[in-house]
């Protein structure tokens, strides 16, 4: 499966370290939980950023994906100077962006 751009350009974003396009991926009001931690809006979900994703030098491989009921269900392979480790990321997009993203 070809994966949406909205996903494409969110693990090109975390591994050229560009916060600004990180950013860009989500709608103002996206919502992200990371193992039932809430952050809604891109301010929060940029301090979540700098503490787990980007600031940590994080780097994503897609590991494979799946369509379900209007997500995306992405396995993904993370190494830098925080998790390392596999774990799944459900996307729901709102045309190209992302409206919310659950990790876990």
């Amino acid at each position: 499966m070809t994966i949406p751009d909205p996903i494409g350009h969110f693990v090109e974003a975390t591994n050229e370290g560009d916060t600004e396009a990180f950013l860009n991926t989500l709608k103002a009001d996206a919502s992200l939980t990371d193992w039932g931690r809430s952050f809604q809006g891109r301010e929060q979900i940029a301090r979540w950023n700098q503490s787990d994703n980007i600031g940590v030098q994080s780097r994503l491989r897609r590991v494979r994906i799946a369509a379900a009921e209007g997500s995306y269900r992405v396995r993904i392979a993370v190494t830098g100077n925080g998790f390392n480790g596999e774990g799944d990321m459900t996307f729901t997009l709102d045309g190209d962006r992302i409206a919310s993203l659950v990790i876990a």
